[in-house]
């Protein structure tokens, strides 16, 4: 067989790659030109193979420590690393994932050029803000439709309370005139949604605390870090800054991976947070469910899309054909 660099590994377009890890307790390490992880059985020691080339983000939690090599050659294949508390998410929520980008300056700029034509505009801005709105509702209505196990489980898009709270949710977004506007309107729909899928659920006293012990908050702040990971990979691979957000706040650290995230929360990670905790699955048969969902409803693909369709909707040269990603 020919040799090969890592860099080759980049045919698998990032839209196209099917793969999250969460590791813990090992050791990540680069042995005969593939990444591996290390774990100590009692016995003896024991070797996976990461396959880099079919990898967004490796997310490493509690017990954890990567070579450099294995992180040289990450970042060759354009994996994204982010180090965790246990089960994926901070162990204080105070504190965020901090993702390490591998450096290309070989991506493309047009979506940084697009992106920053509107994003100095305080109503092209908020016009990009509600776009996003849109398009996360098109994707939950899209999920929801399509997906037979959540229809099994009573998630009914055209339900008479998810409709008359995505009536309420269109007029108040087409009538927001700041940014803070929109946040409002987003978490009165969201509480709405947390009631539905509870109720569907038949969970009692549900309340959202992002510093919790319950499972299915647990379930909803594994699940989001989860999203975060694709949507940073996202905006790594066009370019963009993270802090170039339209929804949350400006001066935020990683505000905008945020609002990328917020496209494919409410259609996948929050039925499932609640269906899995009714089972009363693991954090880890919680992690495939959710990575499934993502696989199979293309989450990643419809992120891509749509930051790139935002960002390229007034640039002049929108015409020329965007290079794969």
């Amino acid at each position: 067989m020919d040799n090969f660099s890592p860099s080759d590994l980049k045919a698998i377009l990032h839209s196209k790659r099917a793969n999250i890890y969460y590791l813990e307790y090992c050791r990540v390490m680069q042995k005969d030109g593939r990444v591996l992880y290390l774990t100590e059985a009692k016995n003896e020691n024991q070797y996976f193979n990461i396959p880099i080339a079919n990898t967004t983000v490796l997310l490493l939690g509690n017990g954890t420590s990567i070579t450099q090599a294995a992180m040289r050659m990450l970042a060759q294949a354009g994996v994204l690393v982010g180090f965790s508390g246990g089960g994926g998410t901070p162990l204080y929520m105070g504190c965020e994932v901090e993702w390490f980008t591998p450096q290309s300056e070989y991506r493309p700029t047009e979506y940084l050029h697009g992106w920053l034509q509107f994003w100095f505009d305080d109503e092209k801005r908020l016009e990009a803000a509600k776009t996003f709105q849109q398009a996360r509702i098109s994707y939950l209505q899209s999920v929801w439709q399509k997906d037979r196990d959540l229809k099994a489980e009573g998630f009914d898009f055209n339900s008479k309370q998810i409709q008359s709270a995505l009536d309420t949710f269109h007029t108040r977004t087409d009538a927001a005139t700041k940014q803070s506007d929109l946040l409002l309107t987003e978490a009165q729909l969201t509480k709405v949604l947390y009631k539905y899928a509870a109720n569907n659920t038949n969970t009692t006293h549900f309340t959202r605390q992002h510093q919790s012990t319950d499972l299915a908050n647990d379930f909803l702040n594994h699940g989001n870090y989860l999203a975060y990971g694709l949507a940073a990979s996202c905006l790594w691979v066009l370019g963009i800054p993270h802090g170039f957000a339209v929804m949350h706040g400006k001066t935020r650290r990683g505000a905008l991976v945020f609002d990328v995230a917020d496209l494919i929360k409410d259609a996948i990670v929050l039925p499932w947070a609640f269906i899995c905790a009714k089972e009363n699955a693991t954090e880890q048969e919680f992690r495939q469910q959710v990575l499934q969902a993502f696989t199979d409803h293309k989450a990643l693909d419809f992120m891509f899309e749509t930051v790139k369709n935002i960002a390229l909707q007034d640039y002049p040269n929108s015409d020329i054909k965007a290079q794969n990603l």
